[in-house]
């Protein structure tokens, strides 16, 4: 049964239970998303340092640039997690109906 393909439609016998597991391409796009926040995040930071400081701010920037990226980085990943749990969810409720008789 490990070998079964998880969207496979239920058989007759009862045997299928769904995945609470999303799809790869859910979870290579929460992954990037997450990246794409830590980016962002790290860049606003960074920004924010430097317009606001005068002289050399390297190391303030950098600081502020990895706390921004640290930052955006777990917000979006918290959201990511969190939609990809309401998938699983969902799925499970749609295979909990499909199976009920009208």
């Amino acid at each position: 049964m490990a070998d079964a393909p998880r969207d496979r439609p239920p058989s007759p016998d009862g045997e299928y239970a769904p995945s609470a597991l999303p799809s790869t391409t859910a979870r290579v796009l929460a992954f990037v998303s997450i990246l794409v926040g830590g980016l962002c995040g790290g860049l606003i930071g960074w920004a924010f340092v430097d317009l606001q400081c005068e002289g050399d701010c390297g190391v303030a920037a950098g600081i502020a640039g990895v706390v921004g990226a640290v930052v955006g980085a777990g917000g979006v990943a918290v959201v990511a997690v969190l939609a990809l749990r309401a998938m699983g969810e969902w799925r499970t409720i749609q295979h909990r109906q499909a199976g009920k008789p009208d």
